[in-house]
């Protein structure tokens, strides 16, 4: 029935959030305060990274720096502490909230 048509070369695709953020199967979302975090789980951390947590029952953010982890309450994680911490994985994104809930007037 014809030739397809050359303007199909030039359709953009839709944008989506797992686009921008390649969400796959390795992802998973958390929630926090301010959003989310997209947390890549096949990923090892480096200097720098800010990864999720698993220390002393409580699930947290933390950043790894040198040979250890520093929390968002600034606590340093180290040495044979670090034997306790199970990392979930390391964040690749914040999604921030624009707003809390719209307002009905």
């Amino acid at each position: 029935m014809g030739f397809p048509s050359p303007a199909a070369d030039y359709v953009a695709s839709r944008l989506t959030v797992d686009v921008l953020v390649n969400f796959d199967a390795n992802c998973r979302l958390a929630e926090t305060a301010d959003g989310y975090a997209v947390i890549r789980v096949s990923r090892r951390p480096v200097q720098g990274d800010d990864v999720l947590i698993e220390f002393c029952g409580k699930i947290e953010f933390a950043r790894l720096m040198g040979t250890a982890l520093i929390t968002q309450d600034g606590e340093a994680i180290e040495g044979e502490a670090l034997n306790d911490v199970n990392v979930h994985g390391v964040v690749t994104h914040w999604i921030n909230r624009a707003s809390d809930e719209p307002e009905i007037v």
